[in-house]
């Protein structure tokens, strides 16, 4: 197979896990809208019900990406990547049509169920497959441009969602006046988007001849230490992914509530946070790690989400919000590379499953973000920033320093 052939396999699963991320961040600027408008034109849902209804949107997405994670990681090693990933990005055209056109809450609620079991499938097939065409030596860089390419899509999301939820489109045509309502456009744009992307794995992806290229010596044995650090790797993944999805999802009630924002100023939000970060994450993860440590750069992260975090609630003026968003976005950023990288050399026979295993715990953390975040904001709308913001301060204190993961690893 030769390097261009690797190389456009590569770029493919890159944009497949880039056009999922946009399909889960395109709803987040939109969902207080959309979701108060289809509870108030059923006539059977209270006012202030409605934020439950958000939280519960935006979790049951991950939640169903969590149950169905594993079995299609398993169906993969069967029945090769590609046809995983080609079911998973149908399955999310579909759910994206289906969001676009929804006419009641019920029908929201079947498009994000749709929409989190078959997109489950393409970001940890698509990193096994990552895996499947690198060494060791290349899967670093890989994996980094993995987490680029979930951070650009958090990017184009919000933007979509907000940007092109400012406007009906109207058209006319020989059969008659056709209109496009505004909370449609964004999902319709990401369905067009996610059937380019379709055709073109379907098209060019082809299962390489050997999946398992993790291959360690007979009887050698993984230090005492693995297991227990690997435990440790999952539990940051988790509370910086709880952490994510609860910015995420109170930032766009909070925005709307407190800050009195517009979309287009909530998408801003969310583009300055995922561009931050796919812009640096490709940096963080070639620091040497003789330079600065694999446990200092995490502390440093983690830090800096957790100042950011605490003191968000402060301020109103909207300079000071998006730079506690830029210094949110930088933690995130040195964090996230180092642990993808950690996990997926904690045991080279078992990368793939590892990595498959960190997007579960992840999901976990989309699924519990957007609920405690929910529920602190009903208790009070300053509350979900300050106490997540003291958790990652805790990690950072109590789990980091008790890593025995070996920087030369990193090297």
């Amino acid at each position: 197979m030769g390097n261009r052939e690797i190389l456009g396999r590569i770029i493919i699963i890159l944009l497949s896990i880039f056009v999922v991320m946009s399909g889960y961040g395109v709803l987040l600027p939109v969902l207080p809208y959309y979701t108060e408008r289809l509870a108030l034109k059923s006539g059977i849902i209270a006012e202030e019900d409605i934020n439950y209804h958000i939280g519960i949107l935006t979790s049951i997405y991950p939640f169903f990406q969590l149950l169905f994670a594993f079995i299609w990681g398993k169906l993969s090693d069967r029945f090769g990547r590609k046809m995983l990933i080609t079911m998973g990005l149908s399955g999310f055209v579909i759910m994206q049509v289906l969001t676009g056109l929804s006419t009641s809450l019920l029908m929201l609620y079947v498009a994000r169920i749709l929409g989190g079991i078959f997109s489950s499938s393409v970001i940890p097939v698509g990193n096994a497959f990552l895996s499947d065409l690198t060494n060791s030596m290349q899967r670093r860089k890989v994996l980094a441009w993995s987490g680029v390419a979930v951070s650009t899509g958090v990017i184009t999301g919000p933007m979509i969602g907000g940007y092109l939820a400012q406007t009906n489109l109207h058209f006319d045509t020989r059969m008659g006046h056709l209109l496009l309502d505004r909370f449609s456009i964004p999902f319709l744009a990401v369905a067009l988007l996610g059937t380019i992307i379709l055709l073109l794995a379907f098209g060019w992806l082809k299962n390489p001849k050997a999946q398992s290229l993790n291959i360690i010596e007979a009887g050698q044995k993984p230090e005492s230490n693995v297991k227990r650090d690997f435990v440790l790797l999952l539990f940051l993944s988790l509370i910086l992914r709880l952490a994510v999805t609860l910015f995420e999802t109170v930032f766009s009630v909070y925005a709307k509530d407190i800050l009195l924002f517009d979309t287009s100023q909530v998408g801003l939000g969310f583009m300055l946070c995922g561009l931050v970060m796919a812009v640096l994450q490709p940096l963080f993860a070639n620091v040497d790690a003789k330079t600065i440590s694999v446990n200092t750069q995490l502390f440093i992260g983690f830090a800096l989400a957790a100042f950011a975090m605490i003191v968000f609630s402060f301020w109103t003026y909207n300079i000071y919000v998006y730079t506690m968003i830029v210094i949110f976005a930088i933690g995130g950023a040195m964090v996230t590379p180092n642990l993808i990288t950690m996990i997926s050399l904690v045991d080279k026979n078992h990368t793939g499953a590892n990595l498959s295993l960190q997007t579960s715990v992840n999901s976990i953390g989309q699924v519990l973000g957007p609920m405690l975040g929910i529920w602190l904001y009903t208790i009070g709308s300053s509350w979900p920033y300050p106490v997540i913001g003291t958790v990652l301060s805790l990690v950072a204190v109590l789990i980091i320093p008790n890593l025995r993961f070996k920087s030369q690893k990193m090297t």
